[in-house]
Order: structure tokens, then C-alpha cells, then sequence
């Protein structure tokens, strides 16, 4: 069994098309998918989608692309909207410097009202970060010193400083097909040293497809190759992997009910 743990069902591409590539997820060994929120408006689509499928569940949550045109200044509608039993995270959320597609003090303030929405509800966070390792490192030791909370942080391609600040107050990190690229390397050696029970895997689909499909569109299938190279990098079997993602997703995931 694999979990992809974070990818976009309802974008297109996969929307599209989802039967079949919920079909061939399922082929290839993919046993539950996580569908991300990025907007509250389009919220609806996706806890739809988990409705109509066994296997997905979703979360519920403003991507930093989104927080200048979806600002949310309080938690409520955030812990409404997981009060469902399809919702299991809350997020994406956190920091993106490097597009810098809203103001970056409003992506600080989204940020931190899903760290309260995530500590309200005690579902996981599930941070976006990019080219923000010390503002995002920053304010997940300010807000995690009121009060804990749990989380993954997505699609990793920070620095080591970051994963271990991460680590250090019980997060979960999750790489992406990034890292079975060929420049990858440092991301690699940060990978390698995540410890078992904190590692977990995903694609983003559509985005950032895995070698060998490097450039094409991605779909849930496919974190097969990612799995496959972060074992290697790990030097465990694959199975090992398998079985310790799996196991660390629904450790954090508590409210996704684990397939039969």
C-alpha cells in the first residue's frame, strides 16, 4: 500500500479525467490520496470529490498564491469546513517568496490563522513553503510556543536548517518527484536522514512528475518513482518504504480511516 499524500484532484488535468486516474492509481498500488484545498471558494469541488471516492479524502485551506484575494483573518470557517469526516488536514498554507503572488504580510497572517485552525482542531497542517525557510521556520516556533500543533511540511526542497526545525517540533516531511531529479542531490541527503515515521510521499499532481515522466503532466501513479528513489537513497527495500509511509500518514492523518 502507498499513500499519495498531497495532490490536486479537482485541477485540470486530472478533474478531467479523474476516473481513469483513480484507476490506474489503483493499479498501481495507490491505496488513499489526499486531494489539497487552495481556495475556500472552490472548497466545495474538492470535498466533493472525497465524497464520491472511497479512497481520497481532502483538506481545507487558502494556498499563499490565493491569501491576497481569499484573506482569512479568523479561524472559523476553516474549523467549520473540517467538520466533515472526508476532511483530515487543514491547509496548504505558509509561505511563497520566490512567485511572491500576495502581499507577504498577508501570507504570514493566512498562515498563522491555519496554525490556529490546525491547533483548534488537532488535524495536521500542511505547509506550503518556498524560498521562506527562516520566515517559515520563524513562525512555526512563535505559534508552536503557545500551544502545539502537528504537520507536514509539503514538497520539500528547503535546506537542512528548516527540516530539522521542522523535526524538532514533531512534523512530518514530504518530498515530491523533485527528488528524483538529477540536481537533487542536497534534497536527497536531507531525505535520507528524515527518520522513519516522519517521512511521507507525494506527487502535487499535476505538477512536478517524477523521472522518468520529468516534463509531462503528473498524476497519483506515479509517486511510485519517488517512492522507489528515496528507498534507494534510504537503502531499505521498497516494501520497508512502503509499509513506514503508509504507517507515518496515518499516524498523522489520525482521522483517515486506513483501507482493509
Amino acid at each position: 500500500m502507498v499513500i499519495d499524500s498531497h495532490c490536486h484532484l479537482d485541477y485540470p488535468g486530472l478533474v478531467d479525467d479523474l476516473e481513469a486516474v483513480l484507476a490506474r492509481a489503483d493499479a498501481a498500488g495507490i491505496r488513499g490520496l489526499l486531494t489539497i484545498g487552495t481556495r475556500l471558494a472552490a472548497f466545495e469541488g474538492v470535498r466533493t470529490i472525497a465524497e464520491r471516492h472511497r479512497q481520497v479524502w481532502c483538506s481545507v485551506g487558502v494556498h499563499p498564491h490565493e491569501a491576497g484575494k481569499e484573506p482569512v483573518d479568523e479561524p472559523g470557517d476553516l474549523i467549520a469546513a473540517s467538520d466533515h469526516p472526508k476532511v483530515v488536514g487543514i491547509g496548504e498554507s505558509g509561505l511563497d517568496f520566490f512567485y511572491d503572488n500576495a502581499p507577504r504580510d498577508r501570507q504570514e497572517t493566512n498562515f498563522r490563522v491555519h496554525i490556529d485552525a490546525a491547533r483548534q482542531t488537532g488535524l495536521p497542517l500542511i505547509v506550503h513553503t518556498r524560498d521562506a525557510d527562516e520566515a517559515t521556520a520563524a513562525v512555526l516556533a512563535e505559534e508552536y510556543a503557545k500551544g502545539p500543533f502537528k504537520g507536514v511540511l509539503h514538497c520539500f526542497t528547503g535546506g537542512a536548517a528548516l527540516a530539522r526545525a521542522a523535526l524538532d517540533i514533531g512534523f512530518a516531511i514530504s518530498f515530491s518527484g523533485i527528488v528524483t531529479f538529477k540536481k537533487s542531490e542536497a534534497l536527497r541527503a536531507i531525505a535520507a536522514d528524515v527518520p522513519a515515521g516522519r517521512l511521507l510521499v507525494e506527487t502535487d499532481a499535476p505538477y512536478l512528475a517524477p523521472h522518468p515522466h520529468r516534463g509531462k503532466p503528473n498524476e497519483p501513479a506515479y509517486v511510485r518513482h519517488t517512492l522507489a528513489c528515496l528507498a534507494e537513497v534510504r537503502g531499505v527495500d521498497e516494501a520497508v518504504l512502503e509499509a513506514e509511509t503508509t504507517d507515518a500518514f496515518f499516524a498523522l492523518f489520525s482521522k483517515a480511516e486506513r483501507p482493509q
